[in-house]
């Protein structure tokens, strides 16, 4: 395949436009989140769900470097994007997963009309209040786009005031290091890997970049993007099956505490009854993957694989591993999808690890596709990626609940999390810091 290659440097010099959008297509999200939304729209279109962003990252004061006027051009912007024509027929002829019309014609139907819903947008104390109210149908598709935006936005203001030459430097710098990456990856036999980074992207002409780098400089290892519409631009697969988000629902809205411990498998159930195949993969760490591993029903062995977000991937991997072998399963006709904070350090000693032993998948991420650090010719702090996230925090007005694998990244309530760590318990959760 040959792509024609962007001036991104004279393009961001160049700009001079009132508003230069961010997002200009619905389906600049990622995969996962129109599979989720055809789950929600079937069964819990009763659902309302309110959505919030949490900047991890707490030295860093969005508010100081992003103009909230600027903000809301772009978040207005973004809500008058509409399905159009060309995606509408692409989602509907195309296969996904091996499967054609995975997404049903009501369904399709109901999307062609879909607009994002309205926001609210505070500042307090150098951070956004930026919340998402309304069906959980609608909020739940403006995580990604967000994230997106203020991404995106924190960029343009780091550049701001740089020149042609210096913008030039800035992304040759960028390009010899992601090609860099690229050369590393080409040594490793049998490597699986995709494009998970439009969340924290640094734009979305540099995400393209990337993903059209990694499509030529590795070809056989590249299987996609999670970014549906790089996806349908450059004839690529869309990868992605399910988030957090569903057994935080799920949990949210159980009546007692033996409801909210069922809440992962319930999702499963719903899950498979509506996809199955090579969909089934399961994202055991929402509560703790050794509380989810202790409950699981043993059908769940017979999932094809699991998805260890925010353990160790060595540790998370050969702890699920033992799981499968003491549930008589074998590893190797398993796959385990590697995804949190990857860098290309992690990807090498994680493959050569589990090598033989299982198949693998790895989705990278923040840093694919925000990895700036130290290609500007004068420093500048401001091109360094954040731990910015878009979480569910309430459904039908009950608080939703977060633990994790990583107690840094657990998101919630205090009291709610206190009563979740009675539920689900605190084994194998490991804090570990969390750059991205």
């Amino acid at each position: 395949m040959v792509f024609r290659v962007l001036d991104i440097a004279r393009r961001v010099h160049d700009h001079t436009w009132k508003l230069d959008p961010i997002v200009r297509s619905l389906l600049d999200t990622d995969f996962y989140k129109l599979m989720m939304l055809q789950m929600i729209w079937k069964l819990h279109r009763d659902v309302d769900a309110t959505f919030s962003l949490i900047n991890r990252t707490t030295s860093i004061r969005l508010a100081d470097e992003i103009d909230i006027g600027e903000l809301r051009d772009q978040l207005d912007y973004a809500r008058t994007v509409r399905l159009t024509k060309k995606e509408h027929i692409w989602l509907a002829g195309n296969s996904f997963y091996g499967r054609k019309q995975i997404f049903e014609p009501e369904f399709l139907a109901w999307l062609a009309e879909f607009q994002l819903p309205d926001y609210e947008l505070s500042e307090k104390d150098g951070q956004y209040q930026l919340d998402f109210h309304g069906p959980w149908t609608h909020t739940t598709m403006w995580e990604i786009p967000a994230l997106a935006i203020i991404n995106e936005l924190r960029s343009r203001a780091a550049m701001r005031g740089m020149g042609p030459f210096e913008l030039d430097v800035l992304y040759a710098r960028a390009k010899a290091k992601m090609w860099e990456k690229v050369e590393r990856l080409k040594k490793l036999d049998g490597l699986s890997i995709s494009d998970f980074g439009t969340r924290r992207r640094h734009s979305f002409l540099w995400q393209r970049w990337c993903v059209q780098a990694l499509a030529e400089g590795i070809p056989d290892a590249f299987t996609g993007t999670s970014n549906v519409l790089l996806a349908m631009d450059n004839d690529l697969e869309a990868v992605g099956t399910n988030a957090h988000e569903l057994p935080m629902v799920y949990a949210a809205l159980a009546e007692t505490d033996a409801g909210i411990a069922a809440a992962n498998y319930k999702v499963l159930e719903d899950w498979n009854a509506l996809y199955g195949g090579n969909l089934r993969i399961v994202l055991p760490d929402t509560y703790g993957t050794a509380a989810f591993l202790h409950a699981a029903p043993d059908w769940v062995a017979d999932w094809t694989g699991f998805r260890p977000d925010s353990a160790p991937p060595i540790e998370g991997g050969e702890r699920i591993i033992d799981w499968w072998k003491e549930k008589g399963r074998d590893p190797a006709q398993k796959i385990l999808i590697f995804s949190d904070g990857l860098d290309v350090d992690t990807i090498v000693s994680t493959h050569e690890h589990f090598k033989g032993k299982v198949r693998m998948a790895f989705g990278w991420g923040t840093n694919l596709t925000n990895d700036f650090v130290d290609c500007a010719p004068r420093r500048n702090d401001q091109l360094r990626a954040i731990s910015l996230v878009c979480k569910v925090t309430e459904a039908n007005g009950k608080p939703a609940v977060k633990l994790s694998d990583n107690p840094r990244k657990a998101t919630g309530d205090p009291a709610e999390i206190e009563r979740y760590l009675r539920i689900f318990g605190s084994e194998e959760r490991v804090e570990k810091a969390v750059y991205v």
